[in-house]
This record gives C-alpha cells, sequence and structure tokens, in this order.
C-alpha cells in the first residue's frame, strides 16, 4: 500500500510537473525574447514599444482599463441579480430560461459581431468603449450567471430565512448576507471578466474603428501592422509580456477565492 501511494503521488508530481512546463514555457519564452538584445540583454525592446511612433500610449491603457473595468462591474451586477433569482426563488419557467441562457454559450460569438456592430449603430454606440464594453458584458453573462448561481444555492438556507425573520426583504438579504458567502463566486466571476476585455481582440477590432479608441490589444497588433513588411518581434514580445503582468498579478493575489469559487457549489451546505 505504501509503495502504491508513493507511485501514485510521483505520477501526480510528474504529470503536474509537465503540464506547469506546457503552460508556462510560452510565458517564459516571452518574458526572455523581450529582455534579450543583440548585446545581451536590457529593457531597449520596451523602450521601443512605448515610444515608438506604432507603439502603445498612454491613451491605450486607459482605454483597456475603461473597458476592462466596465466590463467587470457590469457583469458583475447582472450575474449577481441573475443567479441570485435562479438559485434562491421558484418560478414558471426558471429552468427552461436558465437552459436557454446557458445554450448561448453554444453560439461562436465571432458569428454575431457584425449584427452587434449594427445593432451598437443604432443605439447610437457604435466605435464606443462603452458599446464595446456592453458587447464583452454579454459574452460573459451565460458562464457567469452559472457560475453565480451554482454559489447562491450553496448557501444554506437558514441564513436566508434569518435574515428574512429579522426583516430583510430580498434585496436586504441579498446585500447583507448572501454576498460576503457569495464571495469566492465573484472574485472568479470578476477575474474571468477581467481577463477576457484586458486581452480581448476580435471583438475590439470589429467594433473599433478610431485609433485614439484602441485597447493595448489592437495598439500590438497595429505596431506589427504598420512597419511595411518589418516586423520586431522583441517589442512584440515585450508587449506580450506587459499586457501578461496585471493578469499574473491579480490570479496571484486572488488564487485562493478562485479556487474556492469554482469549488462552490460542488457541495451543498
Amino acid at each position: 500500500m505504501p509503495d502504491s501511494r508513493a507511485r501514485s503521488r510521483w505520477g501526480y508530481s510528474v504529470t503536474g510537473a509537465a503540464l506547469a512546463i506546457l503552460f508556462l514555457f510560452p510565458l517564459l519564452w516571452s518574458g526572455w525574447a523581450s529582455v534579450r538584445t543583440g548585446s545581451g540583454f536590457g529593457l531597449e525592446n520596451y523602450d521601443r514599444l512605448f515610444t515608438s511612433d506604432n507603439g502603445i500610449r498612454p491613451h491605450h491603457v486607459v482605454n483597456s482599463v475603461v473597458v476592462s473595468a466596465l466590463t467587470v462591474g457590469g457583469t458583475l451586477v447582472v450575474a449577481t441579480l441573475g443567479g441570485y433569482a435562479f438559485g434562491r426563488f421558484r418560478f414558471p419557467g426558471r429552468d427552461l430560461l436558465f437552459l436557454l441562457t446557458l445554450a448561448i454559450l453554444m453560439v461562436p460569438y465571432a458569428t454575431i459581431l457584425i449584427a452587434l456592430y449594427v445593432l451598437l449603430g443604432w443605439l447610437g454606440l457604435e466605435d464606443t468603449l462603452v458599446g464595446l464594453s456592453l458587447v464583452l458584458i454579454m459574452f460573459q453573462l451565460p458562464f457567469s450567471i452559472f457560475m453565480m448561481r451554482n454559489s447562491f444555492e450553496a448557501v444554506p438556507h437558514e441564513l436566508e430565512e434569518s435574515a428574512q425573520m429579522d426583516g430583510c426583504a430580498s434585496f436586504g438579504t441579498l446585500v447583507r448576507i448572501m454576498l460576503p458567502a457569495v464571495r469566492p463566486g465573484l472574485v472568479t466571476v470578476g477575474l474571468f471578466a477581467f481577463l477576457t476585455s484586458w486581452s480581448e481582440f476580435f471583438a475590439p477590432l470589429i467594433l473599433l474603428n478610431s485609433t485614439d479608441r484602441f485597447t493595448t490589444t489592437l495598439a500590438v497588433v497595429n505596431m506589427r501592422t504598420a512597419s511595411h513588411g518589418s516586423i520586431d518581434y522583441a517589442a512584440l514580445e515585450a508587449g506580450v509580456v506587459f499586457m501578461a503582468v496585471p493578469c499574473l498579478v491579480l490570479f496571484a493575489f486572488m488564487q485562493r477565492s478562485y479556487v474556492r469559487g469554482f469549488t462552490s457549489g460542488a457541495i451543498k451546505g
């Protein structure tokens, strides 16, 4: 028995190390390439990234931050209300409506971007950061509502009943009791929304026309396509690392809540 456990532990360790190398190698390679210069190592590539005519400018970073903030905020608000309704209330057609919400995941979002572009034009939100954020929120909602529904269902009903006995209405119970209880789910949903909106490329490419509204992702790609056939790969790798750093920092700080958010609902309290 001890030998079999040791072999299993060794197998898990080897498998985990192999997967870590597989997923970390591209990032490590990008980090190494971003500081490698013709004479050795340095920050020259980052200097070209931020000083070249077609490089990243402060307004590109601000645009990405605005889009990410709007996407995270909108996703959290709608997913929280939707997950609370699906997880704690009984109403006609609830299960069917929830299945229809999940069915949106089956639709490749790239196939409806042109229709959404036309719709944003009708609403006066064409080529705006707000319009882009609304589209990204819509793409996030099926998964986010699913996560929040599981999180709310895992909260013991006794907490909600105690709050109602103390005179809390449904909204008061949600704010005072339920939200602190589903904090890991909120962190998971917010982190996913941030990662998607910060690194999204295809939706901004279709929905944004003005260069002053470009996000950081589009700025990096624009730097590549505006070089008249000469691609500065080292500066591009610096752009990749620059975009990855906020994601890595957020994940490092929120890793524990992120894992708890994924496991919430697996065991009903």
